[in-house]
This record gives C-alpha cells, structure tokens and sequence, in this order.
C-alpha cells in the first residue's frame, strides 16, 4: 500500500536574473539617450567597445555603456585652458567630437558650432587654438569660410585642420586649401588631434 507523502516541499525559488555582459546597439541607444546612429559612430570611434555576429550584427560590451554613462568628473584645469572649436553641419558628429575630446588630459574648451556663418561670428569674438572643420556644409561651405577667414587677423595664432570625406583630387577641383592648412581623412582621426592638441599645450600655445 503507498503512504501519501505529507511532507510539506518549500516553494521554489525563482532564479535570479542575470544581465547579460553585452547589449544590441538598440539597446545601448535606449540606456544612453542617444540615437542607433550614433551609438555606431562611438562604436567606430572606439568609445564604446563592440564586436559583430557572425551574422553581422553589432554587440556592444554593457561595461563600455556603463562607463561611459558614468564617467569621473574632469580633473581641475588651470583658467586658460585649450580652446578648440568644430564646425561641422552633422549633429551626431559634433558630439561625437565634444564626448571623446573633453575626455582628453588637458580637458579642453569644446565650442561646437553647426554652420559657418555662426563659426565667423564666433571665432571674430574669441578666436579658438585649434580650429577642426568640415567642408561640405549647406549654405556657406569650408571653402568659402576659410577664403573669408584668410585675411582676419584674429587666427593669425589658430591651427586649422580640415576633416573631410573629399579626397585630394576633388577638393583641388574647387580650388585647393590655402598654405599652412592640413586635410585630414574620416573616419575622424582623434589619435592625431590629440597629437596636434598635446603639442600646442607643450609648446606654451595656452
């Protein structure tokens, strides 16, 4: 004959949830507030550190999020710091600029400006160390700005640095870029701004 069992099993437990240790670029969007667009440019900047699926797909590291969701204050600065100002019609890339440039040492100024007109104004008012443009901008484009800018002497001491997705030919076709001027290709170079920035500080430019 089978005795029932009366013993009394305790409720199961429900199993813990465990977040994984990486997301979708979707995801990674939501967390930051930011658009797909522009979680992939950090991505390609190297702000944010991901790989791809076989399938293709992108999976961002919830670490590289995280950190830069919380990142330590800026250490403190003397009152001159290095001024840079970009000018750049695309509004995904002028932040990529601000978030990766204001996590360089010397924590420079950032002025970043969407159109040229508005950069004139500005550079006229309080001209930058270094000056990062693009030129293919609607309305007044780089050409244009840096033909109104040769003769101001106000960026007589400004290192300007041109990033652009034109190539030599191209660009020499509408005229080339004044002396002095160096073209940079995209993806944006940031190791070698940084270059350019940490030599303006050592040689007492601010």
């Amino acid at each position: 004959m089978n005795v029932p069992d009366n013993t009394v099993k305790p409720p199961k437990m429900p199993e813990p949830l465990i977040e994984k240790s990486f997301c979708t670029t979707r995801e990674a969007a939501i967390l930051l507030g930011v658009s797909v667009g522009t979680v992939q440019l950090w991505v390609e900047s190297g702000l944010l550190q991901a790989w791809k699926t076989a399938g293709g797909h992108r999976r961002v590291l919830r670490d590289s999020v995280h950190g830069l969701l919380h990142k330590k204050p800026a250490p403190a600065v003397p009152s001159r710091r290095l001024r840079i100002m970009v000018v750049d019609d695309d509004t995904a890339l002028l932040r990529l600029y601000e978030t990766n440039m204001s996590r360089w040492p010397m924590v420079p100024e950032v002025i970043a400006v969407d159109n040229a007109v508005t950069a004139l104004l500005t550079i006229g008012r309080s001209p930058p160390d270094l000056l990062v443009m693009d030129l293919h901008m609607p309305g007044m484009d780089g050409f244009r700005m840096l033909r109104e800018m040769r003769a101001s002497p106000e960026i007589s001491h400004t290192t300007i640095v041109v990033v652009s997705g034109l190539d030599a030919a191209a660009i020499a076709e509408r005229g080339g870029l004044p002396a002095g001027i160096e073209l940079l290709p995209k993806p944006i170079p940031f190791n070698y701004l940084l270059e350019l920035a940490t030599g303006l500080v050592s040689r007492g430019r601010v």
